[in-house]
C-alpha cells in the first residue's frame, strides 16, 4: 500500500488549453467553408466583392445618398443648385408618376383604372393562397367575370343586345363574308383567263350565301324586332337566360340531377343582370375612353395578364394536338407552332397592327390594342406548347396504360392524370415564359402603344424636367417595377413547385 501511494502522481498545475475546433456554423463558418476554403474560391470571392463595390455601392449612392427628394422643376436636380453631385431626381418621378401608371388616361376617369386594379387584386390573392376555400367560384369570377367587367370599366360603353343579337350579328357577318367572296370571284371571272371557272365558282359561293341568309333569317328577324322594342337588352337577356338555363338543365340530367346546373345558371345570369344594372350598360354605360389614351403600367399589365391567361390554354391545346393520332390536327398544330416560333415578336406585332386589317371585311374593324393582344397571346401560346409537350413526354407511359386498364376515357385520363403531372414537371419553364412575356410587353411601343417604358420615354420630352440624371432615374424606377413583378412570379413559382413536389422531398 505504501509503495502504491509513493508511486502515484498528482498534477499540481493546470493542463494547457487546447486550440478551439474549427468553426463550421454561423457566418464565420459560412465564410470559411464556402468562400475561403480553396484558392479558387478565394479568388472568386475577391472578384465578387470588387464587382459589388463597383456596382452596388455606386447604385446605392446614386439612388439614395446623392439623390434629390424634393423640388418643383429641373433646377432642384442640377448640381449647381444642390451644391453637390446629384444622383437620382425623385421629384421627376413624383411629377410623372400618374403618367407612368395611367398614360394619357383622362384624369377624371382614373378611378376606373384604380377600381379595376383593386378588383383584380381582390380576386387574384385568394387564388394564390392554397388554404382559402371556394377556388372554383373564385376562378370563375377571375377568369370569366373579371375580364368582362374590366373591359367595360376601362373602355366604357354599353351593350345594345345580348345572346340573340350577338349570335345574329356574327352569323350575318359570316354570311356577308361568303357573299362578298362570291361576288369578288364573279368579277374576277369577267377579266381572267380562268373566267368560266371563276364565274361558276363565284356563283356557287354566292348561292351558298343566299342559302345561309334564309337559314339565319328567323334569327336576324327576331334580332331586328328586339332592337325595335324599347327594352331590347332586357328582353334579349331574358330569352338568352331561358335558352341557356334550359340547355344546362337538360345536359345536367333533367328532372333527376339537373337542378344543380339550373340553379348555377340562374345564379350566373342574376349576377350578369346585377352588373348590367349597376354599370348602366343598357343605357350606354360609362363614357368611352379610346385605347390610344391608355398607357403606362396599365397597358403593361393588360398585355401581360391577357397574354399569360390566354397563352397557357392555347399552349396546352397545341401540345395535345401535336401528340394527336389524327393527322389533320397534328399537322395543323405542328405548322402553327413552328410558324409562330420562327417569327420574331416584333414582326407579329407589325403584322397584327398594320397587315391584319387588310384581310378583314370592310365593315369589320378590330381595335389596335386588341390586335396586339391577339398577336402576343398566339406568339406566347406557341412557346408554351413546347413547354407543355416536354412535360407530357416526361410522364411515364404506364400512367396512361393504368388509366386505360381502369376504364377511363382519353379525356379523363388526360385531364385527371397525365396533364396535372405534365404541368407540375414544367412549372419552371412555364413561369420563365411568363416572366419573359412580362418584359417583352415593352415591344408594343413600336406599334404606337405606350406601355410603361413608352410612357417613360414620352415623359423625357418635357423640358421642365430635362436634367443629366432624369433618364437614369426614370429607367431605374421602371427597372425596379419590372423586378418586383418578375421576382414575385419567380418566388411564387418556387413555392408552387415545392408544394406540388412534396412527395420528392428527402
Amino acid at each position: 500500500m505504501t509503495d502504491i501511494t509513493a508511486s502515484s502522481f498528482v498534477r499540481q498545475d493546470l493542463v494547457p488549453e487546447r486550440p478551439a475546433p474549427v468553426k463550421t456554423t454561423g457566418f464565420v463558418g459560412f465564410v470559411r467553408t464556402r468562400l475561403l476554403n480553396s484558392p479558387t474560391n478565394i479568388l472568386l470571392t475577391i472578384l465578387g466583392l470588387l464587382l459589388l463595390w463597383y456596382t452596388v455601392i455606386p447604385a446605392f449612392q446614386f439612388l439614395f445618398v446623392d439623390a434629390v427628394w424634393t423640388g418643383k422643376d429641373r433646377a432642384a436636380c442640377l448640381a449647381e443648385k444642390a451644391g453637390h453631385p446629384v444622383g437620382a431626381c425623385w421629384p421627376y418621378i413624383q411629377a410623372k408618376l400618374f403618367q407612368l401608371i395611367y398614360g394619357f388616361y383622362p384624369e377624371a376617369a382614373r378611378w376606373r383604372v384604380n377600381l379595376t386594379f383593386l378588383l383584380g387584386a381582390v380576386l387574384l390573392l385568394p387564388l394564390l393562397i392554397p388554404r382559402l376555400p371556394a377556388k372554383g367560384v373564385n376562378s370563375g369570377l377571375f377568369f370569366v367575370a373579371f375580364p368582362v367587367v374590366a373591359f367595360f370599366l376601362l373602355h366604357g360603353g354599353g351593350i345594345k343586345g345580348f345572346g340573340v343579337t350577338w349570335a345574329a350579328g356574327l352569323l350575318q357577318l359570316f354570311n356577308d363574308s361568303i357573299s362578298g367572296a362570291g361576288q369578288v370571284l364573279v368579277n374576277l371571272g369577267k377579266s381572267s383567263a380562268f373566267g368560266p371557272l371563276l364565274w361558276a365558282l363565284g356563283n356557287l359561293i354566292a348561292l351558298l350565301g343566299t342559302v345561309i341568309y334564309w337559314v339565319i333569317f328567323p334569327l336576324t328577324w327576331l334580332s331586328d324586332q328586339l332592337q325595335a322594342s324599347g327594352q331590347a337588352v332586357w328582353i334579349d337577356f331574358v330569352i338568352t337566360a331561358i335558352i341557356v338555363c334550359a340547355i344546362l338543365f337538360v345536359l345536367g340530367g333533367g328532372m333527376r340531377t339537373g337542378h344543380r346546373a339550373l340553379i348555377t345558371g340562374l345564379a350566373t345570369f342574376a349576377g350578369m343582370a346585377a352588373v348590367i344594372k349597376l354599370m348602366d350598360l343598357d343605357h350606354g354605360g360609362l363614357p368611352i375612353v379610346d385605347t390610344r389614351l391608355w398607357g403606362g403600367l396599365l397597358v403593361t399589365l393588360v398585355i401581360a395578364i391577357t397574354g399569360i391567361v390566354a397563352s397557357l390554354p392555347i399552349g396546352i391545346a397545341l401540345a395535345l394536338g401535336r401528340r394527336s393520332t389524327i393527322p389533320l390536327i397534328r399537322i395543323f398544330s405542328i405548322t402553327f407552332i413552328e410558324f409562330w416560333r420562327g417569327v420574331p415578336l416584333i414582326t407579329v406585332l407589325f403584322f397584327a397592327t398594320y397587315m391584319l386589317p387588310l384581310f378583314l371585311p370592310g365593315n369589320f374593324t378590330v381595335d389596335g390594342l386588341v390586335r396586339a393582344l391577339i398577336g402576343v397571346a398566339l406568339f406566347t401560346g406557341a412557346y408554351q406548347a413546347e413547354n407543355v409537350r416536354g412535360g407530357l413526354a416526361a410522364v411515364p407511359r404506364g400512367q396512361s396504360e393504368a388509366a386505360a386498364a381502369l376504364g377511363l376515357s382519353w379525356w379523363r385520363t388526360t385531364s385527371l392524370i397525365v396533364l396535372p403531372q405534365a404541368l407540375r414537371h414544367v412549372i419552371p419553364s412555364i413561369v420563365n415564359s411568363f416572366i419573359s412575356l412580362f418584359k417583352d410587353t415593352s415591344l408594343v411601343s413600336i406599334v404606337a402603344l405606350f406601355d410603361l417604358l413608352g410612357s417613360l420615354r414620352a415623359s423625357f420630352a418635357d423640358p421642365v424636367w430635362t436634367t443629366p440624371s432624369t433618364a437614369f432615374t426614370g429607367f431605374a424606377f421602371t427597372g425596379i417595377i419590372y423586378f418586383i413583378f418578375c421576382f414575385g412570379m419567380s418566388r411564387y413559382s418556387l413555392f408552387v413547385e415545392h408544394r406540388l413536389n412534396a412527395h420528392r422531398r428527402n
